[in-house]
């Protein structure tokens, strides 16, 4: 389940049935439940939590101390960033209504989907039963209470969207420079790479 050029650091806890892909790095003290498959060519860094039957894409980096918990998928070439946390119960509680501890038959799991190139800033929070579309951007801090659509960048608390941001990360802008805000329509550029794009309502695809 570990491919051999897999490497793992010693103080990393590794539970039953964990498989690692060709050229992933876990690092000091990261904690890899039971069942949870780790792609190809990714980085876990020191003091991540990857949770029981958490599935992660190749090429993913999880940064030091994110906490990835049961339910969330992650597709690949996504970015977690420092301290992020992925939830998976909308309507937490330790105790039932008779006051006995919750166990798993207790609650429900509101999945999480990262989509392929997404990214999470350090300290970002995305609550359970969301979509993160691909190669959107969460800022640092935010606090994600719903979808986000492709490309599209979020910030604050409750997360809005800003603007619009390109593969390479950069925000977009519009014919004129100006930057493409929320609520901007028609055509946009990268000013980094000059890649293209239409937006229009929640969409922004590359021409």
């Amino acid at each position: 389940m570990i491919d051999p050029t897999a490497r793992v650091h010693p103080s990393a806890d590794l539970e039953a049935g964990v498989s690692i892909g060709a050229g992933s790095s876990v690092w000091h003290r990261a904690q890899v439940r039971v069942g949870a498959r780790i792609g190809a060519e990714c980085i876990v860094g020191r003091d991540a939590f990857i949770d029981e039957g958490v599935t992660i894409g190749d090429r993913v980096k999880i940064q030091n101390a994110a906490l990835v918990y049961h339910g969330v998928s992650v597709e690949d070439g996504v970015f977690i960033g420092p301290n992020a946390i992925l939830t998976n119960d909308r309507f937490p509680r330790a105790i039932t209504r008779t006051g006995e501890l919750a166990r798993a038959d207790d609650w429900t799991v509101s999945p999480i989907l990262l989509r392929r190139g997404c990214s999470i800033g350090a300290g970002a929070v995305v609550v359970a039963g969301t979509v993160i579309g691909r190669f959107a951007t969460v800022g640092a801090g935010a606090v994600v209470t719903r979808d986000v659509p492709d490309h599209a960048l979020v910030a604050g608390n409750p997360a809005r969207r800003l603007g619009w941001v390109c593969f390479c990360g950069q925000r977009l802008v519009g014919p004129t420079g100006e930057r493409a805000v929320s609520d901007h329509a028609g055509a946009a550029r990268c000013p980094r790479c000059d890649a293209a794009f239409d937006i229009a309502g929640d969409a922004c695809v590359a021409a």
